[in-house]
This record gives C-alpha cells, sequence and structure tokens, in this order.
C-alpha cells in the first residue's frame, strides 16, 4: 500500500448561508455545478476523476479477491434462468436470461400452443451502451401491441416506444421523458402515460391516442401542488383507470372509464392532509384502503355512483397493519403484517365467510402476492422467501388452500440451508421500544463476542426491509460473519405508528435505534465493537453518515451508496427535483425554523467533527437525479479535511449511471464484489 498515490484533497473554497439567524459555512458548495443536470465544470469532473482513480489504485491489489468474490456471487445465479410463465388473456407471458446475457428477453406463447414469441430483446436494445434500463412495459388488452420505455442514462428520464406484436415492427411514435407507467385504454386505441418535468417531477397525467402526433396528446390531469406526484394505473378488473396524485402523507384519486379517457374524470375524494388512500373496484363497488381513522390502515367501500360515501367494511385492528388489497372476481385479497412478518388472507365478497389466512412455515420471512393479472382467477401467485429459503414461487388454489411449488431458485454452485441458523430478536433501544432485528449466521457461529457481524437498515419513507434472501450475502456468512437487518423506526415494519415515530420531529429515533441495536448484539455476544461493518443506501447512506458521527468506534467499515447527506441544503433547495416532495419526510427548513435546527443537528455533512471514523466506501452517480452527486462527493470531501485516523476512505462515483449504479445484473455483481472485498480487507477477515 506504501505505493499507493496520495488520497485526493478538495480545494477548500469560502461559501456561507444565514437562514433563522444561524450561519453555516460550506466550503465545498462547489462541487455542485451551477449547471446541473449538465456536469461539464472542469475543476468538479477532475476532483471525481482523481477520487475514481484513488479508488482503483486502492483496490487494485485486491482484484484477485475482488474476481474470486464475482466469481462466487456470478456461479449462485443460474445463468440461463426463466420466470414462471403467467396467463393473461390468449396469451402466456415470461422472460427469460440467457447464458452471459446481463439483460432479459420478454417471451409469450398462446394457451393453445404454438412456437414461442420474443417480443422485446433487452440485449438488443442495450448493446453498445454503458448503462441501459428498461421501465414501464404494459402489453395491450388485445395481445396485439407492446408500449415500453428505455432509460440509456441512468437520469430516469424513459423514451416510450410502441410495437406491433402481429409484425413485429414499430410504430412512428417515440415519447421521450416519460417517468410513469404505461397503461392501455380498453380498445387499445391508446394509453396514458406521464411526462417528467424540468424538475424531474410528473406532475401530469396523459393520454396518447395512437397514430396521432405526440405534441397532440391530451393531458388528462395536472397537479399544481409541486411536492405532489402523478401517477397512472388501472383497477384489477381494468374497467377503470386510475390517476391518483400525492406526496408521503397524502393522496386523491381520480377514475376514468376505461372505455372513455377522454370523460369526465371522477374523484373519489379530495385530499385531506395526512390522509391516504388507494383505491380498486369490483362490481361497481369501490374498495378503498385507507388511514383515515387509524394508522393500521381500514378497508371501506363506496358506490362508483357516490365515491365519497364510504362505508366500513373492515375495521382497524391495533395488530394487524394493512398494506393492500386487490380485487378479484370471486374474493379479495387483504395484505398486511403482523409484529413484521407478512400475511395474506382471502376474503370472500360475502362477509359472513371467515377470510383464509394463507399460512407460512418458518418464524421470520417475507411473503406477498406476485404477478397475477388476470381478474377471474382460481389460483394466486404467490411469492415467499426467508433469510435461509430461496425465493420461491407458489399457487395457491383460492377453493382447495394448497400451495403448488411452482419454482425455487435454484443456485447452481450449491446451497445447503442446514449450514445456517437464522431468529428473530427484540432489543430494547434507549427509550425502552423494542425494535425487531431478522439475523442469519453460520450453525457454528461462535456467542462470545469474537464474531463479525454485517448490520443493515434503512429507516424513511414507510419502507420495510423484509427478511428476504440473497445469495450474494452467503459470501459473508461463509467468511464467518453473522447478517442482521435491523427494523428500526422510520420504516413502516411494525406499522404506519412504527414509520410516523421515526419521521420529522421523531427523526432522531431511526439513528437511536441502530445504534442501539449494534450496542445490543454487542451485549449479547454477536461481536464487540469495531467487529460491525454496516451498509445503507440513498436515505439508508444518510443512516450511515449520522451513526458515522454518533458512534464511529462501533463499526469496523461502512459502506455508504448514493448516500443522502447533505441534508439541509437538499431541502433547503425547492428547485431540485425531489425536494418539494420530501419535505412531509424530513420538515421545511426554509419556513420552518423547528424543522431547520432539527436537520441541522443530525445533518451528516455539517457534523461531520475531528474524530476517528471507520474505513469507508462512499459511491455516487453522475447522473442521479435522486441523490445528486455532489452529495457523497461533499461529504468525502470534508471528511477527509476533518477526520483524524488514518484509516481508508474512498469515493467512488459512476460517471455513467444514476442512483442505481451499473447496470445488468453481472454488473452490479461486481459492485458487490467490490463493497465485500472492502469490507473483508478493512476488517482482516481471511479472504
Amino acid at each position: 500500500m506504501s505505493d499507493l498515490p496520495q488520497p485526493p484533497v478538495a480545494e477548500r473554497r469560502p461559501h456561507s448561508f444565514t437562514l433563522h439567524g444561524r450561519t453555516l459555512e460550506d466550503p465545498y458548495h462547489w462541487l455542485k455545478d451551477p449547471s446541473y443536470p449538465e456536469v461539464n465544470d472542469p475543476d468538479v469532473l477532475a476532483y471525481l476523476e482523481a477520487e475514481n482513480a484513488y479508488f482503483e489504485a486502492v483496490m487494485a491489489p485486491h482484484k484477485g479477491l475482488v474476481d474470486r468474490l464475482y466469481e462466487e456471487m456470478k456461479g449462485r445465479i443460474k445463468e440461463d434462468d426463466a420466470s414462471v410463465p403467467q396467463k393473461d388473456g390468449d396469451w402466456l407471458y415470461w422472460t427469460a436470461f440467457e447464458t452471459g446475457g446481463q439483460y432479459r428477453k420478454w417471451w409469450r406463447r398462446h394457451v393453445d400452443g404454438g412456437e414461442d414469441q420474443l417480443i422485446l430483446d433487452e440485449p438488443a436494445l442495450a448493446e453498445g451502451k454503458e448503462y441501459f434500463r428498461l421501465g414501464a412495459i404494459a402489453a395491450s388488452n388485445s395481445g396485439k401491441l407492446l408500449a415500453y420505455a428505455i432509460d440509456d442514462s441512468g437520469a430516469e428520464r424513459f423514451e416510450v416506444r410502441v410495437k406491433d406484436l402481429e409484425t413485429g415492427e414499430h410504430l412512428p411514435e417515440v415519447i421521450p421523458g416519460m417517468l410513469s407507467e404505461i397503461v392501455w385504454t380498453a380498445d387499445d386505441s391508446g394509453f396514458l402515460y406521464g411526462l417528467a418535468n424540468e424538475q424531474w417531477r410528473t406532475d401530469n397525467a396523459r393520454f396518447h391516442r395512437l397514430g396521432m402526433p405526440v405534441e397532440d396528446d391530451v393531458v388528462l390531469y395536472h397537479e399544481a401542488d409541486e411536492g405532489f406526484r402523478v401517477g397512472v394505473s388501472e383497477t384489477s378488473s381494468r374497467k377503470w383507470l386510475v390517476i391518483a396524485t400525492g406526496d408521503h402523507v397524502t393522496s386523491e384519486v381520480r377514475l376514468l372509464p376505461a372505455a372513455d379517457p377522454l370523460a369526465e374524470p371522477i374523484m373519489v375524494s379530495p385530499r385531506k392532509p395526512g390522509r391516504e388512500y388507494d383505491v380498486d373496484e369490483h362490481d361497481g363497488l369501490l374498495f378503498i384502503h385507507t388511514n383515515d381513522t387509524d394508522p393500521q390502515f381500514r378497508l371501506c367501500t363506496a358506490p362508483v355512483e357516490r365515491p365519497g360515501e364510504w362505508s366500513e367494511l373492515i375495521a382497524p385492528d391495533p395488530h394487524f397493519y394493512m398494506t393492500g388489497v386487490e380485487c378479484y372476481r370471486d374474493f379479495f385479497v387483504v395484505e398486511g403484517r403482523e409484529d413484521g412478518l407478512d400475511q395474506i388472507l382471502i376474503h370472500q365478497y360475502d362477509q359472513s365467510i371467515a377470510p383464509k389466512r394463507i399460512v407460512f412455515p418458518e418464524p421470520s420471512y417475507a411473503a406477498g402476492l406476485g404477478d397475477n393479472p388476470e381478474y377471474h382467477v382460481e389460483k394466486l401467485r404467490l411469492g415467499y422467501e426467508s433469510m435461509v429459503t430461496p425465493g420461491t414461487v407458489y399457487d395457491y388454489d383460492v377453493a382447495t388452500g394448497e400451495l403448488e411449488v411452482r419454482k425455487v431458485q435454484e443456485i447452481p454452485s450449491g446451497y445447503d440451508a442446514g449450514k445456517y441458523r437464522t431468529e428473530r430478536l427484540k432489543i430494547a433501544a434507549r427509550d425502552g421500544t423494542e425494535v425487531p432485528v431478522s439475523i442469519v449466521y453460520p450453525h457454528d457461529l461462535p456467542r462470545d463476542g469474537s464474531g463479525k457481524l454485517f448490520l443493515y437498515a434503512y429507516g424513511a419513507y414507510g419502507y420495510a426491509i423484509p427478511p428476504s434472501f440473497s445469495t450474494g450475502r452467503l459470501s459473508l456468512l461463509d467468511r464467518g460473519f453473522a447478517y442482521a437487518i435491523a427494523h428500526i423506526r422510520g420504516g413502516d415494519d411494525l406499522g404506519q405508528r412504527w414509520y410516523l415515530d421515526g419521521k420529522l420531529e421523531k427523526r432522531w429515533n431511526t439513528f437511536n435505534d441502530f445504534v442501539d441495536v449494534a450496542r445490543g448484539l454487542i451485549e449479547q455476544g454477536w461481536t464487540k465493537p469495531g467487529g460491525i461493518a454496516t451498509a445503507g443506501r440513498s436515505a439508508g447512506g444518510e443512516l450511515m453518515g449520522v451513526v458515522a458521527n454518533m458512534a464511529p468506534e462501533l463499526w469496523g467499515a461502512m459502506i455508504a451508496d448514493v448516500p443522502f447527506v447533505d441534508v439541509l441544503n437538499t431541502m433547503l433547495d425547492a428547485t431540485l427535483p425531489l425536494t418539494p416532495g420530501e419535505w412531509p419526510e424530513w420538515g421545511n427548513p426554509i419556513e420552518d425554523a423547528a424543522a431547520f435546527e432539527l436537520i441541522r443537528e443530525y445533518d451528516p455533512y455539517f457534523n461531520v467533527k475531528a474524530q476517528d471514523y471507520p474505513p469507508m466506501f462512499i459511491s455516487g452517480g453522475l447522473n442521479d437525479p435522486r441523490v445528486t452527486y455532489w452529495e457523497p462527493a461533499k461529504w468525502a470531501a470534508k471528511l477527509r479535511a476533518t477526520k483524524t485516523d488514518a484509516n481508508l476512505l474512498v469515493l467512488k462515483t459512476n460517471m455513467g449511471a444514476g442512483h442505481g449504479g451499473k447496470s445488468g445484473r453481472f454488473e452490479s455483481l461486481r459492485e458487490a464484489a467490490e463493497e465485500h472485498a472492502f469490507v473483508l480487507t478493512q476488517m482482516g477477515v481471511e479472504p
């Protein structure tokens, strides 16, 4: 390592701002290119390239380990894998990878038999591109047309194309700048979609009629509130097109007849601050899933003719968090969680008949509805996995209650579940709240504090991290690590109240929960201070930044992918794509002095201090519209200039990708292998 170059040192340039009576210094403000989303400032690009060169130099001695980890991970993936075919109308649809293929091919076959038909060739579309991502894809109701959207930069501005599946030719229309789903009208004459505006916000729903100029597309709805986003979908019966608008806490839904998209929209119920609801439909009756009276949600119904007259069908349950409802012709399905564990209940429309609960065998698992596109079904497609059970696809017979295994994730290099154990723990946070922890570990892991532990969490937006299976994780388990997921407040793992108790003025609960879980696992003998590797992405990267400042002695290595770490500056900039819509999650520091002070207190960038930090691997994406590239860049620069240790810190910026990192299933594996190699080398684990 003595031959390595010195790490880059970003220039400090005077910059400060004053708000609510407080002045803050921001000497790395210049790393935000004023011409963004174009990034062409030579000083900015030179710094990012220097950091990338340093990253490559640091990782070069470990190339053999990275390659070995990559081959391990690749060896656990069935290269010629295919999904279970699913019927939709007259066709069975599925996707498949070919050996060596980075991207899927989309196939179908007529239900009466015949040849397999290739309807979309992702590898051909991605050829020659540094980045490729397929967004929305939708076959028309007749099965004759296919609309799909692609992004070849990572900026998440998709281009819509339409393919005639009978001739294999593309229609002439091309729609750039799309950021939504695609929903066909009943007669296949056109489809609904939404465009991203200059601020990367979808504030509209549009109708494109095939054969007409794109500039003549009809704006069906435009949202005036810059914090709200508009989405399009359809009800399970496909009788109604859905235009939904909302932010993180408030929603509003309009319905259009699928047979008449230019009809006057039906407003289900005008928005009320803090009320969320979503809608499905069965035989002219709306099924409304809402948190209007309780954060656990309830289910109401209303006639389509009187959509605002809600009658309670299923009351809120303090022990059951209702996460969603889907209607089918002969029954409806309620999904939810009890004590953080997924539940699926089959309800009859005749409420005198008790619902059936699908029972799963393990104490900790993840389960949910799969792809069920048809309204009239007798079997439901389900997905199931746990931290020791590979992903399993089931068909559930609604009449008999039988589960038929359709596919089990194949691991070509071999997998022995008996080598591992999984548990669900509860660890008390400092305020007495018990935080669930899902953990998987080698069956012979010592519990004397000598072991290594990888601890993961997210803790924002009410997003629960499921205790699911990971083939990449096996590379850590097989080297003696335990792997734990902390289900901290800020997610909705234990219900919406769990989410509410980790946001806005209660945001510190999220950070404290994570640190307290780490300390609790140490007390239980899973590891010792400095024996924990930890990782977070995006808002989970914010978590990493805060806990690095709070308790750096706990972490032996830290991964922060596209981390949201310049929180205060971002929340003060209403011109950025996400900011107005984020104020309900983090607070509005422009108008609210208390929100300003709270964010300032935990903001990872502004709270970097002269102390020892753990080895840190930080990543960003130049084209990332969610967490802009300068957030990780500024944070890394300030850490380098301030920290008192000699621990390794690297910043890797993907210059041709966005929030999700590199595209392609093998390229993403190589990035995971680099991160695992960083953890192993920095924590002194035998490779």
